[in-house]
This record gives C-alpha cells, structure tokens and sequence, in this order.
C-alpha cells in the first residue's frame, strides 16, 4: 500500500455472463492463473449440483456457490450481497472478485444486482458476454432485433471461432456478431479468445508476482501480463505530480480515447480550502469515483484497452494534465461530486 492510499480500496466485481455452453467457465479458469492475482470467485449453477464450482475449487482464493436455481430468480439473489461482503473482506485481499452466472442469467438484471448491492466494500467492474461462434445465431441471436443482453456487456468474448466451418466464412460470421452487439450497445468492446485467454490485465489489476502489496488495490501497478498471448492490448501511463483540473478529469471519464477499456488512477483536486485525492476507474463507460484519506503527493493515470491507439492515449492524458488547476474549478467540483455521489 502506499502512503497515499490508506482507504481500503472497494474490490470490483466482474460478472461473466453467457449462454449455456458458451465457455464461461473456461474464461474464468484461465484468468485464475494470472500471476500474482488473488481471486475471489462466486459460480452460479442452475441445477442443485454445483458442477461448474467444482471445476474452478483449488484455483481461487476465495470461493462461494449459489446453487439451486438462477442468481438473478432466487429470493435475496441466493445469498448473493452476504457472499460479496464475505470475500470482499480486507484479511482475504483479493484483487477482484469473479462471478460467474448460469447460462440462464439475465446479464442486465445480474449488472443491477451487482451495481445496488449491500455489501459496502464493492464496485462494479464490468459485465463480460462470452458469446459462442458457432452456436450464437441458432440459440441466442435468432430475431430480427438484437437480443437486449447486449446491453448490460462492457466487454464481448467471442469464442470458439477456430470451430466455424470454413465453408461458413469465420471472418464473416465474427463481424455479423459484432455488428449485431454494437447495433444494441456501440459501446461494448469486443474481442476474439482462443481457449478463453483474454488478457487479465484488461479485466482487473494484480501486482507482480514478486510483489508484496497490500490491500491497496485499485492502486495502478505495472501490468502483470507481457500481452504476449493477448495481442491487441495496449496500456498507456501517465503521473501526475500535481493537482489536475476537475473539468479535464471528467471529460477524460465521459469521453476516453477510442479504444479504452478501462481507466484508472489516483488524483489529486483543487477544492477551496484544500487539496483532496480520489480514486477514479473507468470500466466501459461505467465510472466510478471514491475519495482517498490524503491527497496523493504523485498520483497517476492509466489507459488500457483493445485496439487502443497508445500515441493518441499519451495525447489525450498529456491535455487533460496539462490543463489549468491553479484555482478551484467551481463547475468541474460540481460535475466530480455528482459521479462520487453515484459511486456510493
């Protein structure tokens, strides 16, 4: 932890969504073995068997199940709020929490759930759709209109497109897809994974191996992944030494550069009396805002997404440093307390 960052960072909960089959699980076997993470993991089974639990027991820190029925049908979500709160605690340290849904699970009632949670020491970290290429269109996908789903996804995995048939086009059938989500939610970025291996350091934050950091999480580190098995991720860093103008920060927020997935950092804001520092993420365009004990004395911003451009990243952050926070910014304060407000 840093000297700066004494508030016990909330942890993010990232959901995985997506039809029965679609390779769910097998995406989330492979972000618990990101070095360095430590993970805590809550798998949703239909049935009253939890066969999916089973398949990741051994390779989270942490884990629950909710079996019998769908998370977002049982009464009380299934235990859902008093199993995020539990692995949420600060002994467990974990870096993120993972839940995995049924393949019967409605992504945007799950998002809500998670978003109007009880548990106090949570965040939500995005939604990601695991889409199965060669069955989409017969099972999920299969109206005139785009399926709602999309809506809730900050993030689209579309796996199994080395099974399509040559004889079908994969290229073809893979932008039919993307198209089809981004007629529902432009938005949502979207992205191949053979074997389920997207990039854990686009989904959330872990220190290096060798690293002994503490609760301090939502802290950016150095990204734990070389990106050589995940290519088309791309980080950009910036510090900030200084007090950064409000009004630069949320344009940032609301309007990152074309690529971002994700954007963290930790800041520090001219207010009248006094400084003050804040911790801000970015998770598609879900931003979320929570004051730190202290301002930092050299904070930092992070751009990572796919298909991020890193010359225009590096321009954009640069611009938003570089603007003018010698004085308060009455209009910027406002429009910061607004989203701190909507992050409680």
């Amino acid at each position: 932890m840093t000297p700066d960052a004494s508030v016990p960072a909330r942890v993010p909960v990232i959901a995985i969504t997506g039809y029965l089959g679609a390779g769910k699980t097998t995406v989330l076997n492979h972000l618990l073995r990101a070095p360095g993470a430590r993970l805590g993991v809550i798998v949703n089974d239909f049935g009253e068997l939890d066969v999916d639990a089973a398949s990741v027991a051994g390779r989270a820190d942490e884990i629950a199940s909710i079996a019998g029925g769908c998370i977002c049908c049982l009464p009380e979500a299934g235990g859902l709020d008093e199993a995020l709160e539990r692995l949420a605690q600060p002994e467990h340290r974990v870096d993120a929490i993972l839940v995995e849904a049924s393949g019967a699970a409605d992504p945007m009632t799950l998002a809500q759930l998670i978003r109007f949670s009880g548990a106090e020491r949570i965040r939500p970290g995005g939604v990601i759709e695991i889409i199965d290429a060669v069955e989409h269109f017969h099972t999920v996908d299969t109206g005139r209109v785009p399926p709602e789903r999309y809506d809730a996804a900050s993030l689209v995995v579309i796996a199994k497109s080395d099974r399509i048939p040559r004889s079908a086009d994969r290229a073809k059938v893979v932008n039919r897809i993307i198209e089809r989500v981004r007629m529902r939610n432009p938005h949502a970025q979207c992205i191949t994974a053979h074997l389920g291996r997207i990039d854990p350091s686009l989904i959330f934050d872990a220190p290096l191996p060798s690293s002994s950091a503490g609760p301090g999480r939502d802290a950016p580190t150095e990204a734990h992944s070389t990106h050589a098995e995940h290519p088309g991720v791309a980080a950009v860093a910036r510090a900030t030494p200084g007090a950064i103008s409000p009004t630069a920060l949320i344009d940032l927020l609301e309007h990152p550069p074309p690529g971002t997935y994700r954007l963290k950092g930790r800041v520090r804001i001219r207010w009248p009396r006094a400084d003050r520092g804040y911790l801000v993420n970015l998770v598609g365009r879900a931003i979320h805002i929570a004051p730190l004990d202290r301002p930092p004395r050299r904070g930092e911003l992070v751009l990572i997404g796919t298909g991020l451009d890193t010359g225009i990243g590096e321009a954009r952050l640069d611009a938003a440093l570089q603007s003018p926070a010698i004085r308060p910014d009455a209009r910027g304060l406002r429009r910061l307390r607004r989203y701190r407000l909507l992050s409680e």
